[in-house]
């Protein structure tokens, strides 16, 4: 198979798909890899070294889509891409179609096979999502912890306080792999940290796992509304597979936040869990509403690519290998989970929840 590596364009978005080490394995499997010019510099990987792989660089992003069967990417295609997909053409990478319907419209109308990372699932869980979301998970602290300070428009709180001054809240929306990891980031940091989630057994874990300043509780309106003055920093970590995610904080709760508080909407690339969220930019990554600031960009690990691309890699390989060898045909026949990835399949919408939120009609990917 011919697998194409364009280079990611979206603002900011300095990850790769493939690293050489991949296109080196692709290749000794008997598929021909193209690359687009500069595609990994961001992630440390330089254009002689996937020659060295045994790769081939191409100048244009165009140049890669023309000759691929599989276009192999990072995040969601953008409009200037658009033009550029082929039907039948298959494309794996983050969609969230959900969040956006021009881009659903643009797939559909593309008659390409649009198969998602983030709802391929194995044994119940999204391994192509978690890697990512662990990443994520842990920057949303990160960045929560400096738009805290004054100069960045915070109410200037240190998140772990010092001797003698009260430690920062957390208050964590939804206990999966974001919410854990920005937990364990959060109480490393010594704040005082509440998660919260609508599992009670993954409540139960998460106290048994958890060190001692963190606290669990069941996500309600009602408790969320009685925690939002008692934080500092809400990150909000809500997700319903493939689907938009549902609003936790609205505009009217914002007033519950004090001045300077900051929220961190890891759920954006779904359409984000706060009704006052808007997608931002590595460049422009924050905006306030009611005096409380927003931070929502949507492709968070794309700041740090070189741990980002190692760590996607490590996880979409296994699966674009099976795709390389059989087809996407054989490789969803033989493989449920990755079926589970089919959201569009030439020019039919095979993802339910997609479907639903858009009002769409739905095809079972065998049909399509």
């Amino acid at each position: 198979m011919k697998v194409g590596i364009p280079r990611e364009i979206k603002n900011n978005e300095s990850r790769v798909s493939l690293t050489p080490g991949g296109a080196q394995a692709l290749v000794h499997g008997g598929h021909t890899v193209y690359v687009e010019t500069n595609a990994g510099r961001n992630s440390g990987f330089p254009d002689e070294a996937y020659i060295k792989a045994g790769a081939t660089i191409l100048p244009t992003a165009a140049e890669v889509f023309a000759v691929a069967d599989m276009i192999v990417k990072v995040k969601e295609p953008i409009p200037v891409e658009y033009p550029l997909i082929r039907p039948g053409q298959l494309l794996f990478t983050y969609f969230h179609l959900a969040a956006d319907r021009s881009l659903t419209d643009a797939m559909i109308a593309s008659g390409a096979v649009c198969l998602a990372y983030e709802t391929v699932e194995h044994n119940r869980t999204l391994p192509l999502l978690v890697p990512m979301s662990e990443v994520a998970g842990r920057m949303s602290v990160q960045e929560g912890a400096k738009y805290l300070e004054k100069p960045q428009g915070g109410k200037g709180i240190l998140l772990g306080g010092v001797p003698g001054v009260r430690l920062a809240g957390v208050l964590i929306l939804g206990g999966g792999v974001v919410g854990t990891q920005a937990a364990f980031m959060a109480a490393g940091l010594g704040a005082r940290v509440t998660v919260m989630d609508v599992s009670l057994p993954r409540l139960r874990y998460l106290s048994e796992i958890m060190p001692a300043n963190v606290d669990t509780m069941f996500s309600s309106r009602y408790n969320i509304e009685q925690m939002l003055p008692r934080v500092d920093l809400v990150v909000g970590a809500a997700l319903i597979p493939g689907a938009k995610a549902p609003y936790l904080i609205t505009g009217e709760m914002l007033k519950l936040l004090e001045p300077g508080s900051a929220l961190v909407d890891v759920a954006i690339d779904q359409g984000g869990c706060f009704e006052s969220s808007h997608a931002t930019t590595h460049a422009d990554p924050t905006y306030m509403v009611d005096c409380v600031l927003h931070y929502c960009v949507a492709n968070i690990p794309g700041a740090v690519p070189m741990t980002s691309t190692l760590a996607l890699t490590n996880a979409t390989f296994p699966y674009l290998v099976a795709l390389a060898d059989m087809g996407w045909q054989r490789a969803c026949a033989e493989h449920p989970g990755l079926k589970a990835g089919l959201n569009v399949v030439k020019g039919r919408v095979t993802c339910k929840a997609v479907a639903d939120t858009f009002g769409l009609k739905y095809a079972e990917a065998e049909l399509a």
